[in-house]
């Protein structure tokens, strides 16, 4: 988990820092954010491009190995093998540098040259198994005893029979004992459930390749690569399909409105549209909130049309737009209850009329 941390000043005028690229000093602060409590971090360079450059898609894995490998070479960070099997690299200075009250306790094996006496994180006491470190050791993450990158996720001596396109491929005839011969070069690294043969570089192997080649014809012959990626020859346990164990159900989203649902931006489309000018927008402001209240309660829209033409033509504020809508929908019919013309009384012209009073 990301952590706030401290750059001190000297850090701009470090020769360390001068002597490696600009990229290099960026990585090298995005992981003091990275690294946990005692300066430990996973050595995978595409995690840490990942976490680190997520939005510079052109400084992919081999360039973040290329600044670990200056880092290293400055002595900045030191790169080991866990006692798990696994590349980690912590800062080296990380306790002169950095200063944490009550530190949370680390998940990740310590360094067995600058970190021996510290609590390992994978034995949860005083180390039992030994990590590997320095330069004689092997390192997943790619880089072997002469710095030079093979892989960021595979370390694979030079001339390897297996290396196609920087990756390992396991030989057909690959012996199948917990170890792979060596000649100059350390070809394996120890793995959760034992040692991985990490490359071939015996005669036998290739004797064995010609003769099946032999065998099936020329430009017929099998290969004697296995598959591009093979399962069990990954740094972490894979398998194919989803890596995600409950994908939960496919996100519906918004259920698309009817094709003849008016909302309040139509209304105040339609009022500006009838506007000689457009009226100022807090105005505007206003009596959508009036009109998004009056749908929300139902309101037909022809009532709503009809109350916005009243308070266009009498020019009135948007918050006697409810009268309106009121007037609208309450309004009594034409004539229904209107009282006749005033007449005043007229002697009648009949005499008649007098009689029947009588």
């Amino acid at each position: 988990m990301a952590r706030i941390r401290t750059i001190k000043p000297e850090a701009f005028v470090s020769e360390s820092m001068a002597a490696v690229s600009l990229t290099a000093r960026w990585t090298f602060l995005g992981l003091l954010t990275q690294a946990d409590d005692y300066g430990r971090h996973r050595d995978h360079a595409a995690i840490i491009a990942g976490r680190l450059w997520p939005l510079d898609p052109d400084h992919t894995p081999f360039r973040v190995e290329e600044d670990l490998q200056q880092l290293t070479g400055e002595g900045m960070i030191c790169r080991y093998t866990g006692c798990d099997g696994r590349g980690y690299l912590h800062v080296v200075n990380w306790a002169k540098h950095q200063k944490i009250d009550r530190p949370s306790a680390s998940r990740l094996p310590r360094c067995p040259v600058h970190q021996a006496e510290q609590r390992c994180g994978e034995c949860k006491d005083v180390c039992v198994r030994h990590p590997q470190s320095g330069p004689g050791a092997p390192h997943p993450s790619g880089v072997h005893d002469a710095g030079t990158v093979v892989s960021p996720r595979r370390f694979v001596p030079e001339g390897s029979p297996g290396l196609r396109g920087g990756l390992v491929e396991p030989s057909a005839h690959t012996p199948d004992t917990g170890t792979a011969s060596t000649t100059g070069h350390p070809h394996a690294v120890s793995e959760d459930k034992g040692t991985v043969a990490m490359a071939e570089n015996s005669t036998g192997a290739g004797d064995g390749a010609s003769r099946s080649q032999g065998e099936n014809g020329a430009g017929c012959g099998g290969f004697d690569e296995g598959s591009s990626n093979p399962r069990g020859w990954l740094d972490e346990s894979s398998a194919s399909g989803s890596r995600i164990l409950d994908p939960g159900s496919v996100p519906t989203g918004r259920t698309a409105p009817a094709l003849d649902t008016v909302s309040a931006r139509i209304l105040v489309g339609e009022y500006v549209a009838s506007c000689a000018r457009r009226p100022p927008e807090r105005f505007l402001g206003h009596l959508g909130r009036e009109i998004n209240g009056l749908l929300d309660e139902g309101i037909d829209p022809g009532c709503l049309r009809t109350a916005l033409e009243r308070l266009r033509t009498k020019g009135l504020h948007p918050s006697t737009l409810a009268s309106l809508v009121n007037e609208v929908m309450n309004a009594a019919p034409a004539g229904a209850g209107a009282k006749g013309v005033y007449q005043p009384w007229t002697n009648p012209a009949d005499s008649t009329a007098y009689e029947e009073a009588l």
